[in-house]
């Protein structure tokens, strides 16, 4: 059976082969872009709504990684390291464990990008488990966000004067 191509295609790689996941890589990082974007306009702060923006950059210049080769500089990532680092040291006093994502709208927003991003990093490890190559760094730095959407969520629930909720699990 042939596959319909619509003329109205929004991406040209949509209909790529389901185990093919460059796509949806490439979706993910859209989403995770647009997201970001979001938070941005729901931050005040102009420090941190310029952080925001150039994570925002840095999230599209991730996205075609699996295609071409990743354009994202050493420099740019040791920055991201850099500003998970300030955001730890700032708030990592702030919970235990594990917190229940609540609190303020924008720090909901940012554990929601939190695990967007840790998506990120289970696709890249499975299309490195189905033999395809992944940059390293590109790992990394789907990760580091990750931890700098965590610790933004602290730092943004802080700003709010929400305190956080730990959650202690039933199962470990």
């Amino acid at each position: 059976m042939e596959l319909y191509r619509s003329p109205y295609e929004a991406y040209p790689f949509l209909s790529d082969a389901a185990e093919d996941l460059r796509c949806d890589f490439e979706l993910m990082t859209d989403g995770l872009a647009s997201l970001t974007g979001l938070l941005r306009a729901k931050v005040e702060d102009p420090a941190l709504r310029a952080e925001l923006l150039w994570v925002c950059e840095l999230i599209y210049h991730m996205n075609p990684a699996l295609r071409t080769p990743l354009k994202v500089t050493e420099e740019e990532t040791a920055r991201l390291l850099e500003a998970v680092e300030r955001l730890r040291q700032r708030c990592g006093g702030r919970c235990g464990r594990f917190v229940l994502t609540q609190g303020c709208e924008s720090a909901c927003l940012a554990h929601v990008l939190r695990v967007r991003a840790k998506e990120l990093v289970r696709l890249l490890y499975r299309h490195a488990r189905q033999g395809h190559p992944a940059e390293p760094r590109l790992l990394d730095l789907a990760n580091l966000l990750s931890g700098y959407f965590f610790y933004l969520a602290l730092a943004l629930n802080e700003n709010a004067g929400v305190e956080e909720i730990e959650f202690i699990s039933r199962n470990y």
